[in-house]
């Protein structure tokens, strides 16, 4: 074991970016420059491009009121932080496929022809998959993309985050009037500024979670 480091200099961020539970209250982060974070940390990488990330942001009086009884034992991220983001997953993101692959064509990305024949095959495969697990596997992996990205985003604004598991999960669905079917709670993420000193912490070195072949 070793303490977080990097080897990188120019990777410096990963070691900035820390999980924060108690925020300075007194700091707002706008509707702008939130919305400018999520806007950086949505160019992750997904399945088809298809984005199956959702966000539920919680900032004003009353959504952080609203978003309260859900959090368990997380009430000091929840008092301080300047918002709460829940981040959920869309079963049925491929039924946006029409709509990014038409962008595409607007764009001069892919020509008219091949945006029918990719729309048809993601088409397939959304009907082929919305049975098994498969596509819930695949959808938290491209949310776990975007989370990793939303509080490197963050940091560089200015602003620290914390990823949060534990909250009730199919209680929050059912009070957000979701489809629970369709959509799936994957992690709430607090964000604000810092008022605690981020403490070390350690790490396995590569030798011993890799192996070489």
């Amino acid at each position: 074991m070793q303490l977080k480091e990097v080897k990188n200099k120019s990777n410096s961020l990963f070691i900035d970016r820390t999980s924060i539970r108690q925020y300075d209250p007194s700091v707002k982060i706008s509707k702008e420059e939130l919305s400018d974070i999520l806007q950086d940390a949505m160019t992750a990488p997904s399945s088809f491009n298809l984005q199956p990330w959702r966000f539920f942001i919680f900032d004003s009086e009353e959504g952080k009121e609203f978003i309260k009884p859900f959090m368990m034992f997380n009430q000091k991220q929840w008092e301080t932080s300047s918002a709460i983001i829940a981040i959920y997953a869309d079963l049925e993101n491929y039924s946006s496929a029409d709509v990014v692959l038409s962008a595409n064509v607007e764009y001069d990305l892919m020509t008219a022809d091949a945006k029918e024949k990719m729309l048809a095959m993601i088409t397939q495969y959304g009907a082929n998959v919305k049975s098994d697990n498969r596509l819930t596997n695949s959808v938290f992996l491209d949310c776990g993309f975007v989370i990793m990205q939303l509080m490197l985003s963050a940091k560089n604004y200015g602003y620290d985050t914390n990823p949060i598991g534990g909250f009730l999960r199919d209680d929050l669905t059912k009070a957000l009037q979701l489809d629970a079917q369709r959509y799936v709670p994957v992690l709430l993420v607090s964000i604000g500024k810092a008022d605690e000193k981020a403490k070390e912490t350690v790490r396995f070195s590569v030798n011993e979670v890799a192996q070489w072949k």
